[in-house]
């Protein structure tokens, strides 16, 4: 919590904003995250689990990953489960479909729908159990 003084000279108790967990923190979880859920289909459909082959199917990813944060500014709230976490993955999911495509990759129905749902539940889901972790924390 935030004290901050008020115009009529009392003062108010504000939610402390700022994340406990800082930027670099969070694009670090999110990276290694984007390549699990690669190196998972990898080893899901068979292909070997390499790591140049599992760089190979989540560099789309990895660069709407990276386009998310920019446009997102991700950094003010890395742990923001919806605000951060959900819009970064619509625009991890939608940037790299289109980068598949672009290079020659397939976008079936299916895997857009299965790459969205484990994207949503890893980089939604950290975020949210952080937010978990830290208010356990300020009520003790």
């Amino acid at each position: 919590m935030v004290r901050r003084a008020s115009v009529e000279g009392m003062t108010e108790v504000a939610p402390d904003r700022r994340s406990a967990l800082s930027w670099p923190w969070a694009v670090g979880i999110d990276v290694v995250l984007v390549i699990v859920f690669a190196a998972i289909g990898r080893a899901s459909h068979e292909h070997s689990v390499d790591p140049l082959g599992v760089l190979e199917t989540a560099w789309p990813f990895l660069v709407g990953l990276a386009a998310g944060w920019a446009v997102l500014r991700a950094w003010r709230a890395p742990a923001a489960p919806l605000r951060t976490g959900a819009l970064l993955v619509v625009i991890t999911v939608v940037l790299g479909m289109i980068l598949r495509v672009v290079s020659g990759g397939s976008t079936a129905i299916a895997f857009i729908i299965v790459a969205t749902v484990t994207l949503l539940v890893f980089l939604v889901g950290w975020r949210a159990i952080a937010a978990l972790a830290s208010r356990a924390r300020a009520r003790r």
